[in-house]
């Protein structure tokens, strides 16, 4: 019996040291890159193996955080490739910088029956320039093929401890093992959040650690962090505790890409720390509130935000002989935003901070985000109007869900006329008055008031946009169709239009509507006020096409939509697991006036049909009409709000398809 213990020991042993080198980079073996899909998941074009962060801090001279991730990813297909690269944003904004170090960057590969071994050389690392804060550093890793498998560790160095960086246990490609471990110091205390649905195992532990004087980097005298030391005093050793966490998760599945998701980031389980406060040697404790109030009201005291609106004596001498003319708020608020939007060039900076200042951003004619936005609410102040900064989190930067100083990104500028909230961002050379760009649609906002107080408001699109087409087409014997189109653009899906395709020729415009509706040809192309941001955007064209039309016989059948006709539903998966985000509301409007061919008669039209989705989510309108020699056809597809929980997905799905087969239903005309 002994004996059976003893091997069942060794094994459970061994199992243990197996699993425990699968958890290590190095260890690299023949079977997993013999693998020719992952697991889990075969549709995966690359799996994440093994992940693991580890956080800590030096408290012996200059407080610093530390960051150490080790990373292994097994490449199954060409379109993996994408996972042999790291990038690794750090900030470079002020005169205490963060560093980054790749090391033991390694591809592996079996060739011959053997394990081949790469080594990532210094061509395979550089830095970019990301803004005027921040730079980019990058690897790319060498010998890459199906079926490789990459390791490589970075480290972050960095004096900003203020919050750590976020770890997010979930990716776009399958995640095999995934560890983040935190050591803080006894001193600091974190605000820790989770983010998404997926559970992982959480391990506290205390661990002892000390400081000898040959470790001070201070200085000769041991000055110790004033942190630990706040008087200074000469010792020999310091002895602290670092409260540590381990994170684990394992076999964790690829977050999915869905269409009209905000960012598909938003909802991939991770942990988020923000520093709540910091407890001194000698007891005393520092809270540092985390609450929007204070990080708003801490934002708008600085001389780079709050302080830059109140500048004045630079503008003024051109934009007062514009203001003459301007008798109305709405008016002063379209010349101000007009010549805000003309005058300066974002230099694609981000940031709600001003780099350079207003006023020489505005003899310069350039600036950054903040720069152009501020400079924007100055004047409307000015200008006597109700005007406030709102900072946004832009949709690529993510919902500032948790209060945090980096959950904004950007500044925007908000007025009120008559009663009614508008924003407006002049970075945009597309956007209008009460329109901004799409990636500013982010949900929510902070609208920073004169004292600094701060209130949550809701920048998510309210009216709907619209999309009106009108189409007079004439149907022949042998049904070639000819018409005359004319589509009108408004609101965002005027500066959707804008930031699409602005700056293209007609040829290319044309070529866009061709490729768009197989068979069609398009002549006379005319574009309409591309340029007038307060205007309708109106296309007007002519059409010929033989597609639209089938022959069986002596009848001829065609959908009253012709070659508009929406044929596929976007919406195919089975199960919602993320808010549909449609960016803004919208109305299509089809109205279509064919002329049928002589000696033809009508034998059937569709049944008109009228939907209301619960909710007031939106409708669907189907109106056809016969009047003699034409047919007058309507449709209007409405939706009505910018976000649909997915709870509702079902009903939405529903409803499309409903939308769908019905733009099917043919029109049958009989040959007299």
């Amino acid at each position: 019996m002994r004996v059976y213990f003893v091997i069942l020991v060794s094994f459970i042993a061994q199992i243990s040291s197996s699993l425990a080198q699968n958890r290590e980079l190095g260890k690299v073996t023949k079977a997993e890159l013999e693998e020719k899909f992952y697991p889990n998941d075969s549709s995966a074009v690359a799996a994440i193996l093994i992940n693991k962060g580890k956080v800590s801090f030096d408290i012996s001279g200059a407080l610093e955080m530390i960051t150490e991730v080790e990373v292994k990813i097994k490449i199954y297909k060409k379109e993996g490739y994408i996972w042999a690269n790291e990038q690794i944003p750090f900030f470079t904004g002020n005169s205490e910088i963060e560093t980054v170090n790749f090391s033991n960057a390694l591809t592996y590969n079996l060739v011959n029956n053997e394990i081949q071994i790469t080594k990532a050389k210094a061509e395979n690392q550089f830095t970019e320039e990301r803004n005027q804060s921040f730079k980019i550093k990058k690897l790319t890793m060498p010998n890459v093929k199906e079926g490789s498998i990459i390791e490589y560790k970075y480290k972050i160095t960095t004096p900003y401890i203020t919050s750590i960086r976020d770890w997010a246990f979930q990716k776009r490609i399958p995640v095999k093992f995934s560890q983040f471990i935190t050591d803080i110091p006894e001193y600091l205390f974190y605000n820790v959040h989770t983010k998404g649905t997926l559970l992982f195992t959480e391990t506290k532990d205390k661990i002892s650690k000390f400081i000898s004087s040959n470790e001070n980097k201070s200085n000769s005298t041991y000055r110790y962090n004033s942190m630990v030391n706040p008087y200074n005093h000469k010792v020999d050793q310091l002895s602290y505790l670092d409260n540590r966490t381990v994170y684990s998760l394992e076999n964790i599945p690829a977050i999915k890409e869905e269409l009209f998701v905000n960012n598909i980031e938003n909802y991939s389980s991770a942990i988020v720390h923000e520093i709540a406060g910091i407890k001194f040697k000698d007891n005393s404790f520092k809270a540092i509130s985390n609450s929007w109030e204070e990080i708003v009201k801490s934002i708008n005291e600085s001389e780079n935000f709050g302080q830059q609106i109140n500048k004045l004596n630079y503008f003024e001498e051109e934009l007062n002989p514009l203001l003459v003319a301007a008798s109305t708020a709405n008016e002063k608020v379209g010349v101000i935003f007009s010549f805000v939007q003309s005058r300066m060039k974002w230099n694609e900076y981000y940031g709600y901070y001003c780099k350079d200042g207003v006023k020489k951003a505005y003899q310069n004619k350039v600036g950054n985000y903040a720069e152009v936005n501020l400079m924007l609410v100055a004047m409307l102040r000015y200008a006597n109007l109700e005007a406030n900064p709102v900072l946004i989190s832009t949709k690529s930067n993510g919902i500032a869900i948790f209060p945090s100083r980096k959950a904004f990104n950007i500044v925007v500028a908000s007025v009120v006329i008559d009663g009614k909230l508008l924003f407006l961002d002049a970075t945009s050379k597309d956007s209008s008055v009460g329109i901004l760009p799409t990636d500013d649609l982010n949900w929510f906002g902070r609208l920073v008031k004169n004292d600094g107080s701060s209130d949550l408001v809701d920048i998510i699109a309210k009216d709907a946009s619209l999309d009106v087409v009108n189409y007079v087409v004439t149907v022949d014997s042998e049904g070639k169709v000819s018409g005359n189109v004319r589509e009108q653009y408004l609101d965002y899906e005027a500066m959707k239009f804008r930031e699409d395709y602005s700056d293209q020729t007609n040829d290319f415009l044309i070529q866009r509507i061709e490729k768009k509706y197989k068979g069609i040809e398009v002549s006379d192309y005319n574009l309409i006020n591309d340029k007038k941001t307060d205007e309708m955007i109106v296309e007007k064209y002519s059409i010929t096409e033989n597609n639209s039309v089938e022959t069986i016989g002596n009848k001829l059948y065609f959908s009253p939509m012709m070659h508009f006709e929406l044929s596929e539903n976007p919406f195919k998966q089975e199960f919602r697991e993320y808010p549909i985000d449609f960016t803004f509301p919208f109305k299509e409007k089809y109205n279509i006036s064919i002329k049928i061919p002589e000696g033809y008669k009508i034998e059937s039209l569709p049944e008109n049909v009228a939907i209301v989705m619960d909710n007031n989510y939106g409708g669907f309108t189907y109106s056809i009409i016969d009047e003699n020699e034409k047919i007058q056809f309507k449709l209007v597809l409405d939706i009505a709000t910018t976000i649909i929980p997915p709870k509702d997905y079902e009903m939405l799905k529903e409803f499309f398809k409903v939308v769908i087969e019905k733009q099917k239903e043919k029109i049958i005309l009989k040959k007299i």
